[in-house]
């Protein structure tokens, strides 16, 4: 009981209202960065050790209005002490180079040591693709960006999302919504682009994969993961109430039809890496098999689960969040030490602006076991 109270302690200390899941799953929020004046939305970001030890979180911070469409740059919070505290002053990554934005971060320590940010930057309703910087002195500078798509046209690719394989291609799940020259349209077509060369120059996966003909949003904001077995795994939202999936036997090349899953959840994506320290699978997402009434298609709860068979099955699902209010989404994860840390849009159904915040939380992994397997 004590602990619990320390950690909720913690929680409100650092501006959260720690949610009974989170609590339960033994961790907590180190960082909650709410809307202010002059900035009406924190949103979707990544997290990264560097070599000195430091954490850097470089997130979307909004400055114009909060719809997705509105202005905004990359800014940086840096920890020196494993997430405990941070650092109160951003510092700007990227100034909004795009016509209207630059977002939806990606931070990835290659096998050679460099580091990549990978954003997206938004011209207009049919201009959003993704670029590339490159760092050779731990984010201290970047390079000029690289562009990962030649062709103009509406791409949507989430923050956490950039995966290099075991063999070293780099690999870009996206979902293409406008053909080149064409205006924004909800239904999304999913795809890779693939770079041997880390990161300097890509190429189109030979497979564009549709959703069923019934669905109106298409496969939307696709998430990868390499299989122990060497396949690649995509996860993609969609309107079909699960995540739909796919798989490719060569490196992204090309993708087998979509297929349903038993991951239950509303029009909202999922995050999928494999933990270092166990081999086993780690799904974050809004878990909806318990989901009916007014919570129904909303993003609540946020959800862990862990497979250990390489997504096959999944063991019981832990709430992370669960306010009935709460809007929990875009989850980056990454794996530092002992813990996951888990960025995250964290926003409120009753507060005008809504997805307005972003929060990293730290949980120990072994808390996302059973007790008997621990």
């Amino acid at each position: 009981m004590r602990r619990i109270a320390v950690l909720a302690l913690l929680c409100t200390a650092a501006g959260v209202s720690a949610a009974q899941g989170l609590v339960q799953a033994g961790g907590f929020a180190v960082l909650d960065l709410p809307p202010g004046p002059g900035n009406p939305r924190n949103s979707e970001g990544d997290i990264l050790q560097l070599n000195d030890g430091r954490l850097m979180y470089v997130y979307t911070h909004f400055t114009g209005s909060s719809s997705d469409h509105g202005a905004a740059h990359l800014a940086a919070r840096y920890s020196s002490d494993g997430g405990e505290t941070w650092t109160t002053e951003d510092k700007v990554i990227v100034e909004n180079e795009g016509g209207m934005n630059v977002m939806s971060v990606s931070l990835l320590r290659l096998a050679s040591g460099e580091i990549v940010l990978l954003y997206l930057r938004k011209n207009s309703t049919s201009d959003c693709r993704p670029l590339l910087r490159f760092s050779t002195d731990e984010a201290a500078t970047w390079s000029e960006p690289v562009e990962a798509i030649d062709d103009i046209g509406y791409f949507v690719v989430n923050n956490d999302r950039l995966v290099q394989l075991k063999s070293g291609r780099l690999v870009i799940p996206t979902a293409r919504h406008t053909l080149p020259g064409g205006d924004f349209r909800g239904r999304g077509q999913a795809t890779c682009y693939l770079s041997d060369d880390n990161g300097r120059t890509w190429r189109v996966s030979d497979s564009l994969l549709e959703a069923p003909d019934d669905s109106e949003s298409g496969l939307q904001e696709p998430c990868v993961v390499e299989l122990k077995d060497g396949r690649l795994l995509m996860l993609c939202r969609t309107d079909q109430g699960c995540q739909m999936r796919s798989f490719s036997t060569n490196s992204g090349v090309t993708w087998s039809p979509v297929e349903r899953t038993d991951i239950i959840a509303p029009v909202s994506p999922a995050t999928i890496e494999r933990i270092p320290s166990t081999g086993d699978l780690l799904l974050v997402w809004n878990d909806h098999r318990a989901i009916s009434g007014e919570l129904k298609g909303k993003r609540t709860p946020l959800t862990a689960a862990i497979s250990s068979d390489d997504g096959d099955t999944w063991g019981a699902p832990i709430a992370l969040e669960d306010s009935p209010t709460g809007w929990y989404c875009y989850i980056a994860m990454d794996f530092i030490g002992d813990n996951v840390f888990l960025g995250y849009c964290a926003g409120d159904t009753t507060r005008e602006g809504g997805l307005d915040r972003t929060r990293i939380a730290r949980i120990p992994i072994s808390s996302l076991y059973p007790a008997t397997t621990k």
